[in-house]
């Protein structure tokens, strides 16, 4: 980071300490995306100097910590660390205060602090040539790049709108059985009574028409 340290942060890091060791995962305020610092191992662990009567809920809640990002701010969140960890020897306590402190140093290099909205981010939401971070100042070849991509799909919609992709026309009929005068379906015999729907050759000019029909529908003449 380029300023100040994470001590200021209050919400945007995970404790992922366990009763073996200590580890911090420290959050980008845009993306989310997020920095997790070294495992260090406890001393005091090592030592068997852990536990008040309350052995295993300091791995509980780290586990908890890390599945749902749940962040331990230092200015303001102090009261909930030390309840979190409230089993723990004072050694212990000691411990982890420290390496924390070492943590948010190792984690330094990896934010910056943008001066106008405060945010803390990482690298990829940082912009580098104007001392911002991208949403209060987008990279400039960034935005070239997403407006030519938008501007090249939009004309592509535009000619796919104005280019003729079928040529043929479009036609429903619904053939009536002669018989009883309901919808017969697709086949050759009505779905409701079974007439034969053969289409009907006129005798005097031979064109073909619907079954029962009385009349050519071409040359007026009558079908038997």
């Amino acid at each position: 980071m380029t300023e100040g340290n994470l001590i200021g942060f209050t919400d945007n890091f995970a404790d992922n300490s366990t009763d073996a060791g200590f580890q911090f995962t420290f959050f980008c305020d845009i993306c989310r995306e997020g920095y997790k610092t070294k495992f260090k191992e406890s001393k005091t662990y090592k030592k068997g100097r852990l536990f008040k009567g309350i052995a295993g809920a300091v791995s509980t809640a780290a586990q908890m910590a890390g599945k749902y990002n749940v962040g331990y701010g230092v200015s303001s969140g102090g009261d909930a660390i030390s309840e979190r960890f409230s089993g723990m020897s004072p050694a212990w306590q000691k411990e982890h205060e420290m390496v924390f402190s070492e943590a948010q140093n190792e984690a330094e290099g990896h934010f910056h602090r943008c001066p106008k909205c405060t945010k803390w981010v990482c690298e990829n939401d940082w912009n580098e040539q104007a001392g911002l971070c991208t949403v209060d100042a987008p990279r400039v070849n960034v935005e070239v790049a997403a407006a030519r991509a938008d501007k090249m799909v939009s004309d592509i919609r535009g000619k796919a709108a104005t280019t003729q992709v079928f040529t043929g026309e479009i036609e429903s009929k619904q053939t009536l059985c002669p018989a009883c005068g309901k919808p017969a379906g697709e086949g050759k015999f009505c779905n409701n009574c079974g007439t034969s729907l053969a289409l009907a050759v006129c005798p005097k000019c031979g064109a073909q028409n619907p079954a029962g029909t009385s009349f050519c529908g071409e040359c007026g003449a009558k079908i038997q």
